[in-house]
């Protein structure tokens, strides 16, 4: 017999794609577009991605300086291919998207591990990425809002950091920007090259629809950056998968064109939802949590709890244990914190119903106050 388990661990919004993307691949296909696309991506697409760039960040790309893969990660992937060798230093702020460093690694670069504290909301100061620059540092990701913590960087943080890469001209910077639409402060995403122009030379901007219109199996991310790079990702690409499926690039091209105005809806239902889970978590004993700008994650720390006892008599030695134990105990799937680069935290997706979060909330709550010294 099955248990009953609540999934708290999935990194994909619960929203159906809406009607009218869906409708623009049933067009697509009934047209008969279901042949290979260019290596980098339907033309139609790249305008759109043009259009949706100056139309959103107030940033002017040509049509040759956009690349469509097959989700945001294999654009990011072709970027690191296209310019990382062995020996090159990569900057990445932790906590971290678990991909980061693994694929640093894959080209023989150094993952080098910069950790932004929770006092900070997990964002890297100005003086802590000065002091970790070296003659052989070629990237720095910057993710935001972030998965997994869901800190957003404002424009003011981005200055200061902009300042430090102009001074060091060799230093190019990645933007993992896919949660841009997931912002609940009120202002709008805040982007590298539009706070600093200057930098746009040196920056590679990944996006895509996965996370904002709720597009995650369609398998559409985009980059845009110098036309150079962007040649270089596609000499990669076209060895590798070619190009991205035609019938969600279709898909994809409504979704940045069309109706926009959902997007508002349920950016106020992933709030109240973030919500729900900060007011249940403050009942639970150990659990410190912060109260994330963006994405739809939170990212506990239950560093108090380690070194006691969980209600079976095992001993809580790392956040992996914390969520391991919830998980036999109490029937709720969560994700450690280690492949995040933060061993003491676990990470919550609010990306589920109002009572399912709830409930998980319950029995975190209850798994905690029967953790015991």
């Amino acid at each position: 017999m099955g248990r009953n388990v609540l999934a708290l661990n999935a990194g994909q919004p619960d929203f159906d794609t809406p009607a009218h993307i869906k409708q623009a691949a049933i067009a697509a296909i009934q047209r008969g577009e279901t042949k290979y696309t260019p290596v980098a991506g339907l033309r139609q697409l790249r305008e759109a991605i043009v259009r949706k760039l100056e139309r959103e960040n107030g940033l002017k790309y040509a049509v040759q300086e956009t690349i469509v893969g097959t989700g945001g990660k294999q654009v990011i992937a072709n970027g690191i291919l296209a310019t990382v060798e062995p020996g090159d230093e990569v900057i990445i702020p932790a906590p971290y998207w678990v991909s980061y460093p693994e694929l640093v690694s894959m080209c023989g670069g150094t993952p080098v591990i910069l950790s932004a504290s929770a006092a900070d909301g997990y964002k890297v100061t100005p003086q802590q990425l000065e002091s970790v620059i070296t003659e052989r540092t070629k990237w720095i990701i910057l993710n935001s809002p972030s998965n997994p913590t869901g800190a957003v960087y404002t424009e003011q943080e981005l200055r200061a950091l902009a300042a430090v890469l102009l001074r060091h001209p060799h230093v190019w910077t990645m933007t993992d920007e896919l949660y841009e639409h997931l912002i609940y402060t009120g202002e709008p995403a805040a982007n590298l090259v539009a706070v600093e122009p200057s930098l746009r030379d040196r920056t590679l901007i990944v996006n895509g629809v996965s996370k904002a219109y709720a597009m995650t199996g369609w398998r559409i991310g985009y980059g845009a950056g110098p036309e150079h790079l962007i040649r270089a990702m596609d000499v990669i690409q076209s060895q590798v998968t070619t190009g991205a499926c035609t019938i969600s690039q279709w898909a994809a091209v409504e979704a940045l064109d069309g109706d926009q105005s959902f997007l508002g809806e349920w950016r106020e239902i992933f709030k109240q939802r973030r919500n729900i889970v900060l007011d249940s978590l403050r009942e639970a004993p150990g659990i410190d949590c912060g109260n994330p700008d963006g994405a739809f994650y939170v990212f506990p720390s239950c560093a108090q709890l380690l070194g006691l006892k969980a209600p079976d008599g095992s001993t809580l030695e790392t956040g992996q244990d914390f969520v391991r134990e919830l998980l036999e105990l109490e029937g709720v799937g969560l994700v450690g914190g280690a492949g995040f680069g933060a061993p003491a935290n676990f990470r919550i997706s609010y990306a589920a119903s109002e009572q399912q979060l709830l409930e998980g909330c319950r029995r975190i709550v209850r798994f905690c106050k029967a953790i015991t010294a």
